[in-house]
């Protein structure tokens, strides 16, 4: 999955170079309340880690996204399936300064495609807080329906939104 790339992106491995980005985005409330709230420091670097783990453990994850031209992080986009995880979901979360450029939808779509393709999956998910409306927006431009509403884990509700292949 690291080796994805867009017009415009590069998919790759996180570094401790991006850490201070990646501990700024979960510092606030508007950015983490729909990705599974406000770290600390700590609490951020422990997450970085088990993205990494996970890609370990996986062969996807969260990868670190960034622009081809600078080589700007721009967020995350990518799979997630931990143990208890009730299906691999697809998820993304973009740093403030560069959302509106339609780099998650690029993203995505990069990685949706990877899915199926790749991982040959008959089935994907986003999880999304049912408040989250630019994320359902994004949901919806990839194909993903509304199929219902869980309690994921200790998340609280969420909409699954489910994409099927091409």
């Amino acid at each position: 999955m690291l080796s994805i790339e867009t017009n415009r992106l590069n998919f790759r491995q996180w570094s401790e170079p991006d850490f201070n980005q990646f501990a700024d985005f979960f510092s606030t409330e508007a950015n983490a309340r729909h990705v599974g709230g406000v770290k600390t420091k700590e609490e951020a670097w422990r997450l970085m880690a088990t993205y990494i783990g996970h890609y370990e453990l996986k062969g996807y994850s969260y990868a670190a996204v960034e622009e081809k031209e600078t080589r700007n992080l721009i967020g995350t986009v990518g799979l997630w399936k931990s143990e208890a995880w009730p299906e691999i979901e697809l998820g993304y979360w973009i740093l403030p300064e560069k959302q509106g450029k339609g780099y998650a939808l690029e993203a995505a779509v990069a990685v949706k495609d990877f899915a199926f393709k790749h991982l040959k999956l008959e089935t994907l998910v986003s999880y999304i807080d049912p408040s989250n409306i630019p994320s359902i927006n994004l949901a919806k431009r990839l194909g993903g329906k509304f199929d219902k509403k869980i309690e994921l884990l200790g998340f609280g509700e969420h909409s699954i939104y489910r994409y099927a292949p091409a």
